[in-house]
């Protein structure tokens, strides 16, 4: 590890506790937090392994010209990259790609909020004359604005974790996969 994760004893108010950081504290938060970034992206990549071409005219719309070539490639990089990364393997050249893919992802939601509402005027006019028998109580509390309170909370929740992944994925492209990877167990070599 580089110095910037060493822990010089002179410099800890409890210094006999830079072994337990060194050898368990340090390497199992950090194998914690790459088995969660990869885990999140596995679990987002699932349904886009399922129907690889899915995705097709979202990602011509990104002008990412074929579609077909574009669409399942993202969907293996994100679901076998998760899982690589997840594991430790080959971490900094795939946790790079999947970095590159969600920062496209987290500009393409901040640039493409998901609107204002979600109802038309018809809609919560519906809402507020027959809702009583149409729309549970809770439905009508939550749908009363249109559904803006509700689309706030996703495209803030879209966003959110967007930076979140990205961030995480950066991180391991930035510094690898850490002493408790596939990488460094058993492969014995780095990126």
């Amino acid at each position: 590890m580089t110095d910037m994760f060493q822990n010089p004893r002179e410099k800890m108010f409890l210094p006999f506790m830079g072994p337990f950081y060194d050898k368990v504290g340090q390497p199992l938060g950090w194998a914690g937090f790459r088995i969660l970034i990869g885990l999140a992206l596995v679990y987002e990549g699932w349904p886009k392994i399922q129907a690889p071409l899915a995705q097709v005219a979202f990602v011509e719309n990104l002008h990412f010209y074929p579609g077909w070539f574009w669409s399942p490639l993202l969907a293996i990089m994100q679901f076998v990259g998760g899982f690589a990364i997840a594991i430790g393997l080959f971490t900094r050249p795939i946790a790079l790609a999947n970095a590159v893919m969600l920062a496209i992802t987290l500009w393409f939601h901040h640039a493409h909020p998901y609107g204002a509402a979600f109802l038309t005027p018809e809609g919560i006019a519906q809402l507020k004359g027959a809702g009583q028998t149409s729309f549970t109580p809770a439905a009508v509390a939550r749908l009363a604005d249109g559904g803006r309170s509700f689309l706030t909370q996703v495209q803030e929740k879209a966003e959110m974790l967007s930076l979140i992944w990205t961030g995480g994925a950066a991180f391991f492209a930035a510094f690898g996969g850490g002493l408790w990877s596939v990488d460094r167990c058993f492969l014995k070599k780095e990126f």
